[in-house]
């Protein structure tokens, strides 16, 4: 028989090996001037942040971090991910950012609270929600 495998359960919070993997690995490019894209979706919050162009720099979302299963849909793991892209961002000397939010979840705020919380000016807030205008044909109905 071989050796007994233990497998932990992760997802009780933050991992804190993954958060100081996640800082060491920082743009050598520097930028003063950046957007910050959000998408909060039911399951996850991820957040890019890009130069003026568009051009990703760096991202992070609540599943990189060690959140797992519904917590990664939770304020706290968005803010926590907002808190992460605030110091890389700080590092690369990113003094303001213009803030694109796409999504109805949870972290949609929290996560901005937290990135405009290590000091990092904000200029704008634009909601890009994609917005059904008609959908797909609906099924035909049904013959009994």
């Amino acid at each position: 028989m071989g050796k007994k495998r233990i497998i932990k359960k992760s997802g009780k919070g933050l991992d804190q090996g993954r958060k100081e993997r996640a800082l060491s690995k920082i743009a050598k490019k520097r930028i003063e001037r950046g957007i910050l894209h959000v998408e909060a979706t039911f399951n996850n919050t991820k957040c890019v942040l890009t130069d003026e162009k568009g051009n990703a720099v760096m991202s992070s979302s609540a599943g990189a971090l060690g959140f797992s299963g519904a917590r990664k849909s939770t304020p706290y793991a968005a803010a926590k991910v907002g808190e992460l892209l605030g110091e890389k961002a700080a590092v690369i000397g990113l003094k303001e950012a213009s803030v694109i939010i796409r999504g109805i979840g949870a972290g949609r705020e929290s996560a901005l609270r937290a990135f405009a919380g290590k000091g990092i000016a904000i200029r704008a807030i634009k909601d890009a929600t994609p917005v059904p205008h008609n959908g797909p044909r609906p099924p035909k109905p049904r013959r009994v």
